[in-house]
């Protein structure tokens, strides 16, 4: 109790200098912190703390080098401690932020391949100091590109009761000029809520070739029990999902939806057609949302005929989510929680520009979905236990069904 409450009045004193002296209180805090973890890490290899008297000893401090680690609050000025020897190497660096490493990796590789900009080089000598040469690249690489392969071959031994797919495209050089390659990724929901992201792959376009490739080979890797999957409406993906997980639930998620209608809408249109899509997809159950879909196609006829055309041939797409438990349905309408990680990516992608190869597009994506996935480990996202209540459907009461129970129906269809 004594040394913890050492621990907290010498933090506090650590944030109120920072705040004093005008720094990021939250920046000292953190390298404080990160300080310590190297000097108790240097402790335990050599079996000895400072000035310590002891026959187990491994061997003797020898002074510190400094080093810079990027975070997210910011650039971070540490001292590694040093043995004798030169034996120690702290793991801290090695495991911190493998998307850090991945991005640098990129960057080094344009400027070792003579492919990049003065602004990508200031960023490289920023990142990785101002000399980088090819085996330092090299080893880097290594490392990396061999937990990224572990990571994206590694068996699935749950059951993902729900599935989420989508794909956005990364500039990616092939025979000297960047061409456009897609970027796809799975996300599955698995029985006790939890999510995580399954897979990334880098193809030259979004067909159901590659995403029958994509399925395939997290069938393979043991992928099951799937109920429900949600996706925009690219064909080639429909046709890919409906050939592989055949009687599962599709839903067309509705806010790709909504998009595709609003770009066949003149402006001045845009809140009225809008207003009408809204009171489809916000009904209360499937009922209410058929009749407010026959509602808005025979409003949109005159007015907007290409947007009632298309409710009318695909509106009950939009309506799948209403097979699911109610308090699903808001976060499994749409595709908009990997929309979010999308975005995650073009904010570090966006500092690349162009990958130099596809390896590098895939490390980059895969280690910041390595990092998503340790965050979304912590908290459960959708809570999987059956429910009691009861939601009109269909004209009758029909008792709410979960994961399990849609997979059952499926099956036994």
């Amino acid at each position: 109790m004594a040394h913890l409450e050492k621990q907290n009045s010498r933090l506090t004193e650590v944030f109120q200098a920072c705040s004093e002296a005008g720094a990021d209180p939250l920046k000292g805090l953190l390298r404080h912190t990160i300080q310590q973890i190297l000097e108790e890490e240097l402790t335990a290899f050599l079996n000895a703390g400072p000035y310590t008297r002891t026959e187990d000893r491994q061997g003797y401090r020898n002074g510190y080098k400094p080093r810079m680690l990027n975070t997210r609050v910011g650039r971070l000025e540490l001292m590694v401690p040093k043995d004798r020897e030169g034996r120690f190497r702290t793991e801290l660096f090695e495991r911190y932020q493998r998307s850090e490493k991945a991005l640098m990796l990129a960057l080094v590789e344009m400027y070792v391949q003579g492919v990049s900009t003065r602004r990508v080089r200031k960023i490289t000598e920023e990142l990785c100091g101002l000399e980088v040469s090819k085996s330092q690249v090299s080893s880097l690489a290594k490392g990396l590109d061999e937990e990224v392969r572990v990571w994206r071959t590694r068996p699935l031994t749950k059951r993902y009761s729900y599935l989420m797919v989508d794909a956005l495209y990364e500039k990616v050089r092939q025979g000297g000029m960047g061409t456009s390659r897609g970027v796809l990724t799975v996300i599955g929901i698995d029985a006790e809520g939890y999510r995580e992201i399954l897979g990334v792959w880098c193809m030259d376009t979004e067909n159901e070739t590659n995403w029958s490739q994509v399925f395939g080979e997290l069938k393979e890797r043991g992928l099951a029990g799937v109920a429900y999957v949600v996706s925009d409406g690219h064909g080639g993906l429909v046709k890919a999902i409906r050939r592989h997980f055949q009687g599962v639930i599709w839903q067309r998620c509705q806010v790709h939806f909504i998009r595709n209608a609003m770009d066949v809408v003149p402006k001045r249109g845009r809140a009225a057609v809008l207003a009408c899509l809204r009171e489809i997809t916000g009904a209360s159950c499937l009922e209410s949302a058929r009749a407010r879909l026959r509602e808005a196609v025979h409003t949109l006829e005159e007015t907007h005929p290409r947007v009632a055309e298309l409710l009318d041939a695909h509106g009950e797409e939009m309506l799948a989510v209403y097979s699911l438990p109610e308090h699903h349905r808001r976060r499994m309408h749409s595709t908009n929680m990997q929309e979010r990680f999308n975005k995650e990516i073009r904010r570090r992608t966006r500092v690349v520009g162009v990958f130099p190869n596809e390896a590098a597009c895939i490390r980059l994506v895969s280690a910041l979905a390595i990092e998503q996935n340790e965050e979304w480990m912590v908290q459960r996202y959708l809570n999987m236990e059956p429910e009691e209540n009861r939601t009109e459907a269909n004209g009758r009461k029909d008792l709410i069904r979960t994961p399990v129970q849609l997979q059952n129906q499926i099956l036994s269809q």
